[in-house]
């Protein structure tokens, strides 16, 4: 934490237009305003918003700066104060997706992003939500309605215990959690609104930012308040409630908090206008304490504990120097050599030893002589118990330094024990990823035996084209002829070139019914004939394409294939590489931690050595310190290294598991895309054959036809 500052609550007044209701009620205007800062009687607030002030101008005036602030590492805070239906809502929210209506809430998602957009890039952040509201005095989780009555804990946070968080990476996903919250408020009918909500809800937005470079850590905390509406109540328990709990920081606390009283303009309203008016001004003398909220990193700790490791020193001189003194001083007084700063007692003697003084002079003196001794006698017991009161604190000092120096012990063993378990858990990765390597070159030996056997099923399928071509070559001629001579019989018939005789034209007659009946059942067979190797020109043609197609699909399954292999490859790679330079700075901790411990162990010796007395209240003090610095130390160096351990765990894991699967998998479905393939080009082989040998067997009957006739 930074160094406080303290700043004043802003108070911001809106009043809105009459509503439909009013106009026909005949409601008179009541409110004046004289300046941009006062309305008509004496209140005065930080900004007076009439009620042509449009959503981006409240947005400007209220909201804008509070996002650069909490981006800054401070804490802050806007809310909505008004009676029912003064426009509370409608200032927070707005309608959430129009861009002129749009209020407060969803321009600060916009903006937030856009600040962080612009900002520097070494810069990463961390950016949480959460959506509740407090209804009867219970918080409910807008984000898991299962969560219906969260407790709030006393601690920094002061947030519900338990409460959704919901990590977003844009303003839509802000929107879409916001859209989530509204769908499960309470609401109902109210005298002044048909649509009022009954509930307060909270939409609280948590920035962490951290600089990749100089390890600077801010956080900031926006709380968004949407308060239910004011109706006159006879008690209200606002020191015991959960909402003053939670917004504890706001009024009075470590943030800058923005108040947005909304007022209603109807004289029927005005008595509750006025309480509105009274609270906004009341709400202007609170005073904030704000700084800034700042993680010292571990070299600022490490600078922070050698200056106190200085100031200690020096406080260890002073007690020394301040121990020799006393030391003189007792010593003087009890017999050793007088020394010039202890001249009290010789004065007291009288002057010149061997006079006699008067009998009520020598009394006095003696009683001085005593006093004097009893404030030896008690400063003394008071040396004693500073002596007894410094040993104690060397103990316990002694005793510190041995836990700590056990504590880092076991701290090096349980980081042994984790590069023991990486370097297991490497040698098993290392040995799944080569036989991942062999499966995938015996899938791909496979995959080449499969496109071997795909190029001689294309070769044999152009081999049957060809000889198809040739029977059907060979068919065209045979038709040919036959009607060739068909047409020559007929020519010869018609010419009367045969002579007959009376007594055998009944046979002729016979012969040429026959005839005509063979030669139009030719014809039918040769339209079947034509019509059937037109089906399996079309049959050919289809299986082509399927094949041309395949070959593709093939070709392109064979690309992704070896694609995804690269990629895995390079993948894998650099998980190594990875694992490698965590295996490296591991190793480096380590022997910092070693060089740590032995350098703990010298700071022992020496303090050992050295004899440590001082006052109650400064030795006392400065122990405290030390030992609180070292045990923070302590514990952030603990869970450096636990984070790391596990860091480094889930992302080997992570790495080669998934790499590992995805490539199966993609293996997997290759196989079986060639397996479907063959398949397909078996069935069309299968095809092919079929359609070859009923072409021939129509071919062989057409030609033992005219032999059997």
């Amino acid at each position: 934490m930074m160094d406080a500052a303290e700043c004043g609550v802003r108070v911001m007044c809106r009043f809105r237009p009459l509503n439909e209701s009013e106009i026909n009620r005949g409601d008179k205007y009541i409110p004046k305003f004289k300046e941009d800062d006062t309305v008509s009687k004496p209140y005065v607030f930080d900004r007076v918003l009439p009620p042509n002030t449009s959503q981006e101008q409240v947005y400007d005036q209220c909201a804008k700066q509070i996002v650069k602030d909490v981006l800054g590492g401070y804490n802050g805070t806007i809310f909505a104060y008004g009676q029912t239906s003064s426009g509370k809502t409608h200032t927070m929210e707005g309608k959430l997706h129009d861009p002129q209506l749009m209020g407060i809430i969803p321009r600060i998602a916009q903006d937030i992003f856009d600040h962080i957009y612009s900002m520097d890039e070494n810069l990463e952040f961390h950016i949480k939500v959460s959506y509740f509201e407090i209804y009867l005095d219970k918080i409910r989780d807008l984000l898991d309605v299962s969560k219906t009555n969260l407790a709030v804990h006393e601690d920094k946070n002061r947030v519900p215990y338990g409460c959704t968080e919901r990590f977003v990476s844009s303003p839509e996903e802000v929107m879409d959690v916001i859209d989530e919250g509204k769908n499960n408020r309470h609401v109902a009918v109210t005298n002044m609104n048909e649509h009022s909500s009954r509930s307060h809800s909270i939409f609280l937005i948590n920035i962490k930012q951290e600089n990749m470079e100089t390890e600077k850590k801010l956080s900031g905390k926006l709380y968004l308040v949407d308060l239910a509406g004011s109706e006159k109540k006879t008690h209200v328990p606002y020191r015991d409630s959960k909402m003053t709990r939670i917004l504890q920081d706001s009024l009075g606390g470590n943030c800058r908090t923005t108040i947005i009283i909304c007022c209603s303009p109807s004289v029927y309203n005005e008595a509750e206008t006025k309480s509105t008016l009274m609270f906004g001004q009341r709400a202007k003398t609170i005073k904030n304490t704000v700084s800034v909220n700042l993680e010292l990193t571990a070299e600022e700790w490490k600078k922070k504990y050698e200056k106190e490791k200085e100031k200690n020193k020096s406080l260890k001189n002073a007690i020394q120097r301040l121990e020799v003194e006393l030391n003189r001083w007792r010593n003087d007084q009890k017999g050793a050599e007088p020394y010039d700063n202890t001249p009290v007692i010789d004065n007291l003697l009288p002057p010149g030893g061997g006079v006699l003084l008067p009998a009520n002079e020598r009394n006095q003196y003696e009683d001085d002589v005593s006093n004097l001794y009893k404030q030896l006698d008690d400063k003394d017991d008071e040396i004693n118990q500073h002596s007894q009161l410094a040993e104690k604190l060397k103990e316990q000092m002694i005793d510190q330094e041995e836990t700590e120096n056990e504590l880092a012990k076991e701290e090096v063993k349980e980081v042994l024990q984790a590069l023991e378990e990486l370097a297991v858990n490497y040698d098993q990765k290392s040995q799944e990823v080569g036989e991942r390597d062999l499966a995938n070159l015996q899938l791909v030996e496979e995959l080449q035996h499969k496109t071997a056997l795909l190029s001689a099923v294309q070769s044999e399928l152009s081999q049957l084209q060809e000889l198809s071509g040739l029977q059907r070559k060979r068919a065209a001629e045979v038709l040919n002829l036959l009607l060739r001579d068909l047409s020559d019989i007929g020519t010869i018939i018609g010419t009367g070139d045969v002579k007959t005789t009376a007594g055998n034209g009944l046979a002729v007659e016979e012969e040429f019914t026959v005839a005509r009946l063979y030669i139009s059942k030719m014809k039918s067979e040769v339209k079947s004939l034509v019509n059937r190797s037109k089906q399996l020109e079309s049959a050919q043609a289809d299986t082509h394409r399927k094949i041309q197609a395949n070959e593709k699909e093939l070709a392109s399954c064979q690309l992704l294939i070896s694609q995804n292999m690269e990629q895995k490859k390079r993948q894998l790679e650099e998980s190594q590489d990875a694992l490698t330079e965590e295996l490296a700075k591991l190793q480096a901790q380590e022997k910092r931690h070693e060089v740590l411990g032995e350098e703990k162990e010298d700071i022992s010796r020496l303090d050992r050595d050295e004899d440590i007395e001082s006052k109650p209240g400064s030795a006392t003090g400065a122990g405290e310190t030390h030992a609180k610095e070292l045990q923070t130390l302590h514990n952030l160096r603990k869970l450096f290294v636990q984070d790391l351990t596990t860091r480094v765990k889930k992302s080997a894991e992570l790495d080669c598991e998934e790499g590992l699967g995805n490539l199966e998998k993609r293996l997997r479905a290759t196989a079986e895309r060639v397996k479907a393939l063959e398949n397909a080009l078996k069935e069309a082989k299968e095809n092919a054959m079929r359609d070859r040998k009923r072409y021939q067997q129509e071919v062989d009957r057409i030609k033992e036809a005219p032999d059997r006739k």
